[in-house]
């Protein structure tokens, strides 16, 4: 293994589509971090799923935790009848875990970011800072250990910034973790 940064930050977003929360330290199952995106905000007519894509405004609601409190944020922001509905399994889109540096978000800010990806909240779930020239994206089909979690990066994202990768070994992650990588 090859020390590559640390983690710089931790972040878990409980309801898929909205604001995320920063925390010191977080459990990684082998769906991902305890608690990340187990909840979806559902149309209370339809029961259709709410999301970001439609409805930007979401990305900036922030829950309390409390169900009842956050349906009336909620309903009160968008403007129409919401609630909450708990998934079976964590809702993930491409990947358990989301990974971006801080040197990812600096090229962003340069200019240098995937079409329909928001280089201001790149909505990972890890922010590494890397070493001068070392970029996350080449870490494709290699192993990283994270604190006692082992991760096998599988792709870059579409649409934004850092890499995707699936839980090898589960695990704490903790801020100031050491990021080391393996393979090719």
């Amino acid at each position: 293994m090859t020390s590559q940064g640390s983690v710089v930050q931790v972040s878990v977003y409980p309801v898929k589509s909205l604001a995320g929360r920063t925390v010191d330290e977080a459990e990684v199952g082998p769906e991902g971090l305890v608690g990340d995106r187990v909840w979806s905000v559902v149309d209370a007519t339809t029961g259709e799923r709410v999301t970001v894509k439609t409805t930007p405004v979401m990305a900036e609601v922030v829950v309390t935790g409390d169900d009842e409190a956050d349906t009336i944020t909620l309903t009160e922001v968008l403007g129409r009848p919401v609630r909450l509905r708990r998934a079976e399994a964590p809702q993930v889109d491409a990947a358990a875990v989301h990974l971006v540096s801080r040197s990812a978000i600096a090229r962003a800010a340069e200019g240098d970011v995937p079409e329909g990806c928001s280089a201001d909240d790149p909505r990972a779930n890890l922010l590494l800072d890397l070493p001068d020239g070392e970029d996350e994206r080449d870490w494709v089909g290699r192993t990283v250990r994270i604190g006692e979690v082992e991760l096998a990066v599988t792709r870059t994202p579409k649409h934004c910034l850092g890499v995707y990768a699936e839980v090898r070994r589960p695990g704490t992650v903790r801020i100031g973790d050491h990021v080391e990588t393996a393979g090719s």
